[in-house]
């Protein structure tokens, strides 16, 4: 499907099956991707498919309420005036039984409160469930957890998660984050200046960045500079060296996992070797992701533990040069 838009032409072409997260910078189309497939924006052209119906196409344009699509907006859109029961039952579903749609969210206790006199992970909920109330072909989210507080976003993640897996329909995510987007979808589709330039698993996406938009999302440590040789002088400071050689603008990448965190510069000489502050240690799983001075690194967490990484620690990231990847950039 196409829409132009003020800057670009969004042109889409998207399959979703389970839960996709949908990234991107400012400005690329992600908000409107999503107002399209609920039908609040019509596209310029395409079409609109979910289960076997069509919602747009040439000659037709299914409105809004017989979309049977779920939409969490960014700032939850809920009605302050009216209680969490009466903002779930709101559009909801004639068979919907929304006493149990409130326990199955755990708001159930909140039935008679007003969205004002909750807290962000409360209305989140009742965001949600009013989403499931319609009994949704689909699910569109639109950054739905960017108005919490981070100690309380990882695990409103993960019962997000879990529900959406419950829902068992397509469902749509959009995320600013790479850590939201792991813990909440099984694939990441990137859209950049109206195109999706890459769609593929969160490790793939790791992996194989196709952009350097994507490769910063990523967390791959993505380092511009100048090459001549094996040797790169980086914009930010400092040289590493790299296995294949190169002249003139390049972007060095490196994986996480290809960098080791220690207290003190390694003896080898053969490693490139950057020194810092840690900035931000964030557990993603069975690994825990440690940014210092710009440079990401994952380390198990025993490691983590065993050096006592906390914010503000110094420390020396160091990888081989033959962990590097180049990308010529001009």
């Amino acid at each position: 499907m196409t829409r132009q838009l003020r800057q670009v032409t969004l042109r889409v072409a998207l399959d979703v099956d389970g839960v996709t997260a949908l990234v991107g910078p400012s400005g690329a189309g992600k908000t409107t991707l999503l107002r399209m497939v609920a039908g609040l924006v019509a596209p310029d052209s395409g079409t609109i498919e979910c289960g076997g119906d069509r919602w747009f196409d040439d000659e037709r344009d299914v409105p809004p309420e017989r979309r049977r699509c779920g939409f969490v907006f960014q700032d939850y859109a809920l009605f302050p005036h009216m209680s969490v029961e009466r903002n779930v039952a709101y559009g909801a579903a004639a068979a919907t039984d929304v006493g149990q749609l409130l326990h199955r969210v755990g708001i159930a206790h909140l039935a008679s409160a007003r969205p004002p006199s909750l807290s962000g992970g409360e209305r989140q909920r009742v965001a949600l469930a009013r989403a499931l109330a319609v009994r949704p072909a689909a699910l569109l989210l639109d950054e739905p957890l960017s108005a919490l507080d981070p100690a309380t976003r990882g695990s409103v993640a993960s019962e997000l998660s879990a529900i959406l897996r419950a829902a068992a329909v397509p469902a749509i995510v959009v995320t600013h984050s790479y850590e939201e987007a792991v813990s909440l979808a099984g694939r990441i589709a990137v859209l950049e200046e109206g195109r999706i330039v890459q769609q593929s698993s969160p490790a793939e996406l790791l992996a194989a960045p196709a952009s350097p938009f994507i490769a910063e999302f990523a967390g791959t440590n993505y380092l511009t500079g100048t090459a001549s040789g094996s040797t790169v002088a980086l914009d930010r400071g400092g040289a590493v060296e790299v296995a294949a050689a190169a002249y003139g603008r390049v972007a060095v990448l490196v994986a996480p996992w290809e960098i080791t965190l220690a207290h003190r510069r390694p003896d080898d000489s053969a490693r490139n070797a950057l020194s810092g502050r840690i900035e931000r240690v964030v557990p993603l799983g069975n690994r825990v992701r440690v940014v210092v001075a710009g440079i990401t690194a994952e380390v198990t967490p025993e490691s983590a533990e065993r050096l006592a990484l906390r914010p503000g620690v110094e420390v020396v990231a160091s990888w081989k040069a033959t962990s590097t990847r180049l990308l010529l950039t001009g």
